[in-house]
């Protein structure tokens, strides 16, 4: 075995060799840092005899210095079998290469000194670190300016198999590393951006502190645009860019069609359930439970879904968003996860947890604004990136073969990807799958946002607003990203090797779209950087806000406290604001890309969307048939995880279908052996929301009750018109894109026609607005 010294020497050889690169990095201003050397050793560490997994070398530039005196900071680690880390001090020593040399570090030989901590010269205790005289980068003077700021920026080096491929790799690494690196006038953006956003919660604060209803639900005064526009901000969040990217590279733009499904239970919402759940006058959708039903399955199931929805499932959202959050903070600018995290969470706090949701609500307009604009400016740049050729050169790269990733639709000759990700989501998932901002009747937030609408007419047009900016506005700004993307980074081991700051196991597909970022000039880089943490906000604000609504309202005060007062309920809807945020923080450390968090979420909730949908018309379901509606898609789908886990997997078209059948029968099964909702709830609802159909006809012939003020052939009507003037206006978008000006306006033609219909039958659904 390899003694420690023989170790050491290999290090030095390799630094020697990575060094030599050094020449040609000089001619790129924007490289900001040296590399991290690490590979694989075997020998036992000399002082403890414990044997070595790894060796590492970071090396760091100290911008302090001047120009000719730049020092480079060697930090070595040694990591143990057992993972744990070593931090160990090479010996000093000094050499100043010269330009003569090329700017070599002339560090041979000193690994035949022993190893051990160096004595700090200046009198401070003992460094962990040593310091090599090196010219080794021609900085300009603003890049001098960055380094004082940023101090010590670490750029990794992806591990390789060993000594002889990190010899290969290095000079090629050296040549193309590169973080994005801001100017003074992108910070004035980051920082007004910012700035300007901290005024609606200092307005705001007062009037989110008078009770939990103006906490919670802004006072039920909310207009149709702010909702249409606090959604649409919502749900454009740091991990939707990199799942489209995701998607786009692993299957195409037609891989799209597993969240553009979902626009049909969207639309669903927007014209069947967004005037009940404004007639309800709940403060959170669970509430609906108790009015809904009765009995203690009623409370059980509110308690339940307060806990599991608020802390639990929405630990998952947020911790999604985190990850992406972090990995774009890792490309851009090589920071760790952990420290990009707490750095992260501390703004959204504050404002969650000061302004309300009117606060949350109107930030999200200003918000909107920069993360849209921002979008297309990343498209922009990212088409003009070298190699890209502009959007003529980028259609022209998929011509032939590969004319597939622009298709709309799936191949159909591969049956097995066309069902997995364009017939199973338009005929199944839409309607059976509970996820949030698409569930099946609406839920969550968005049924948040509908409750808080001044009228009924506010929440449908809101909620209709909403579908339409996510639906076609939106996604194509993504998609362009991500083709360029495949153009500039082929493979994930290009991505690797231009970040080398990146953690290897946040490498993954949906990491392009944060790469693609660093062409973005100074001014565009700071809009997009505020843009990002915008979007990042915006989402991570309205979860908070509406997880805190449930554990509060729905938990606390039903449960532990019901006598509690309004101020006692606003403090703790703050205080538990604080501890959601370190919840979602501590399990955004156990994911690893956003598809993940995606897949994970489905299969939660795969099987219990009908039961949403029927609840509202159909006067036989009770409690029992949502409880076990939940714990049946829970257990399908454990059984099918841990399968997996023992070497049975199962395609995920296979796991959806057996979950969604075996959960429909379980439920409706329960709802037939268990009793009905007593007569006396039933009447009530009925009287309070006044759904249609034939689902409620006993219920209003017992009590006496008049008809239903809505028309079910309206609703199906603009339901059909919605999706026809949303998808039309979506393949239009991409048909002008592809430069196909003719199919472009014949989708076009086709979304005028459908909008022109809503309108003219929007006249006819609000004749009558039955808000109490």
């Amino acid at each position: 075995m390899p003694s420690t010294s023989a170790a050491s020497s290999a290090l030095c050889a390799g630094t020697d060799q990575l060094a030599k690169a050094g020449a040609a990095r000089t001619q790129d201003h924007r490289q900001n840092a040296v590399d991290r050397l690490e590979f694989p050793v075997e020998g036992e560490f000399a002082e403890r005899n414990e044997p070595l997994q790894r060796v590492a070398i970071d090396l760091f530039v100290d911008g302090n210095q001047s120009q000719r005196d730049r020092e480079i900071e060697c930090r070595t680690r040694f990591t143990n079998v057992g993972g744990r880390k070593i931090d160990q001090q090479l010996p000093r020593r000094v050499c100043k290469p010269g330009i003569e040399n090329g700017g070599a570090y002339a560090i041979a030989g000193f690994a035949q000194r022993p190893v051990r901590q160096a004595d700090d010269r200046e009198g401070r205790r003992p460094s962990r670190t040593v310091r090599l005289d090196a010219d080794d980068v021609a900085f300009d003077a603003e890049h001098r300016r960055r380094e004082r700021q940023r101090r010590h920026i670490a750029s990794p080096l992806r591990a390789a198999a060993a000594l002889t491929s990190l010899r290969k790799d290095s000079a090629r690494v050296g040549r193309n590393a590169r973080v994005m690196l801001l100017t003074r006038l992108d910070w004035i953006i980051i920082i007004v951006s910012l700035g300007v956003t901290f005024v609606p919660a200092i307005v705001l604060a007062r009037r989110a502190g008078r009770n939990i209803t103006e906490f919670f639900a802004a006072g039920r005064q909310a207009p149709w645009w702010l909702i249409g526009v606090s959604l649409v901000a919502t749900t454009f969040s740091t991990d939707t860019p990199n799942l489209v990217t995701n998607l786009v590279r692993d299957g195409g733009v037609a891989e799209n069609w597993v969240w553009w499904s979902f626009l049909l239970t969207g639309l669903a919402t927007v014209f069947f359930y967004a005037r009940l759940w404004r007639r309800s006058g709940v403060l959170t959708d669970l509430e609906f439970y108790e009015l809904r039903y009765s009995g203690r399955a009623a409370s059980f199931v509110r308690g339940f879904r307060a806990i599991y929805l608020g802390l639990f499932f929405n630990c998952v959202i947020i911790a999604s968003v985190n990850l992406a959050a972090v990995k774009i903070a890792s490309v851009l600018f090589g920071w760790p996860r952990l420290e990009t995290l707490l750095l992260l969470a501390a703004v959204p706090i504050v404002f969650a947890a000061t302004a309300g949701l009117w606060g949350v609500m109107v930030t999200d307009m200003i918000q909107f604004c920069i993360t849209i604009t921002s979008a297309f400016a990343a498209a922009y740049f990212a088409i003009h990136a070298p190699g890209v050729g502009g959007l003529h050169g980028l259609v022209a790269h998929f011509a032939g073969l590969k004319a597939g990733m622009l298709s709309f639709l799936p191949n159909f000759k591969d049956w097995q990807t066309a069902l997995a990700i364009f017939i199973i989501p338009l005929t199944v998932q839409w309607w059976s799958v509970w996820y949030p901002g698409a569930e099946p009747g609406g839920g969550s937030y968005v049924a948040q946002r509908m409750l808080a609408a001044r009228t009924e007419s506010d929440a449908l047009y809101g909620t209709l607003a909403f579908q339409a900016m996510h639906y076609a506005l939106r996604p194509w700004p993504w998609i362009v990203v991500a083709l360029a993307s495949t153009i500039v980074y082929p493979s994930l081991h290009d991505i690797a090797l231009r970040f080398p700051a990146v953690q290897p196991s946040l490498i993954g597909n949906d990491i392009a779209y944060p790469a693609m970022l660093v062409f973005l000039p100074a001014g565009f880089a700071g809009f997009m950087v505020a843009g990002l943490f915008a979007a990042y906000r915006s989402t991570i604000e309205t979860h908070l806000n509406w997880g805190t609504s449930y554990l509060v309202h729905d938990f606390y005060q039903r449960f532990l406290r019901p006598s509690s007062s309004q101020r006692e309920l606003v403090f703790a809807g703050r205080l538990v604001t604080v501890l959601l945020m370190a919840a979602g923080v501590a399990f955004s450390l156990a994911l690893d890309t956003a598809k993940d968090a995606f897949n994970l979420l489905l299969s939660i909730g795969a099987g219990t969307g009908l039961i949403y949908l029927l609840r509202w018309f159909w006067w036989r379901i009770n409690a029992w048939s949502e409880v076990s509606a939940m714990f049946a898609s829970f257990v399908v789908s454990l059984a099918f995880f841990a399968a997996g886990k023992r070497g049975h997997a199962f395609a995920s078209t296979t796991i959806l279908l057996i979950t969604v059948a075996v959960t429909t029968a379980v439920w409706l099964l329960v709802t037939f052996v268990t009793p009905p909702v007593e007569a006396r709830t039933l009447a009530a609802f009925y009287a309070k929301v006044r759904p249609a159909g034939p689902g409620w006809a006993l219920v209003r012939k017992a009590g006496g009750l008049p008809p239903s003020p809505d028309s079910p052939a309206q609703s199906l009507l603009g339901w059909v018109l919605g999706l026809a003037a949303i998808y039309g206006a979506l393949f239009a978008s991409g048909e002008f894109v592809y430069g196909r000006p003719v199919s472009g306006s014949v989708w076009a033609i086709v979304s005028a026609a459908s909008i022109t219909g809503l309108i003219a039958l929007g006249k006819r659904l609000f004749s009558t607005d039955c808000t109490s």
